[in-house]
């Protein structure tokens, strides 16, 4: 198994994406830490399950990456996950827009990915995969907000990357077109489903980025569009 003995926290787990990459990874043989600002969904299963936390939050984010890593004896590997998405035009939205889907879309992965690091420098071949999407490289009408924040997160991830080449740590980021689940198919009902990308591909994309297989790639922005 790709992950076998593998530590590894997931941010937004408790959506569609995290909960599919928490069962994709414990499949993989990894120990998974589960974290996310919703209450822990009964029944939800993962190595350890942190619920309630205001990622956006430095201080919360500390606290709950440090909890996993004490549950899990270590960190390997951090997935951010954690975001939103808002559809809505410059001319009829609202400013408040930009700063929500800065929040919840970077600051979330800029303050767990800060958190992690001396985790994952002290494991010896840490990993951050984080969640950009295949709008921050040409965003459409009332994307702009979406596509700005998803931005960041490529260029954090870029950044990031350099900054821990040296010290033992990859940092990658995936980007995905529209992902297929519940929400995207009810908010656009005539879409062909079938050419969307699913949580369980894109869980697969991570796994790989997250196992020694890719010990060499860091730095890297991977679309994953299925067939949109």
């Amino acid at each position: 198994m790709e992950l076998q003995g593998k530590r590894i926290a997931v941010t937004g787990a408790f959506g569609a994406l995290g909960a599919a990459m928490v069962q994709t990874a414990t499949a993989a043989g990894a120990r998974v830490a589960a974290i996310d600002r919703a209450a822990v969904p009964n029944g939800f299963v993962a190595a350890t399950a942190i619920g309630n936390v205001d990622l956006a939050d430095a201080n919360a984010a500390r606290t709950a990456i440090d909890a996993a890593a004490k549950a899990l004896g270590g960190l390997d590997g951090l997935v951010n996950i954690a975001g939103t998405f808002r559809w809505e035009t410059l001319a009829d939205g609202s400013v408040d827009t930009w700063d929500l889907l800065y929040r919840v879309n970077l600051r979330t992965a800029v303050t767990a990915s800060k958190a992690a690091i001396p985790h994952l420098v002290a494991s010896g071949a840490g990993r951050i995969v984080n969640i950009s999407a295949a709008g921050s490289i040409k965003a459409a009408a009332g994307m702009g907000a979406y596509a700005a924040s998803k931005s960041g997160v490529a260029r954090l991830t870029e950044a990031l990357a350099e900054e821990l080449k040296d010290r033992g740590v990859t940092v990658n980021a995936i980007l995905p077109s529209t992902i297929d689940t519940a929400a995207n198919r009810a908010d656009m009902p005539k879409a062909d489903f079938s050419r969307w990308v699913t949580p369980a591909q894109l869980s697969n994309v991570i796994v790989f980025l997250l196992s020694d297989r890719a010990s060499a790639v860091t730095g890297a922005l991977v679309p994953v569009m299925g067939r949109v």
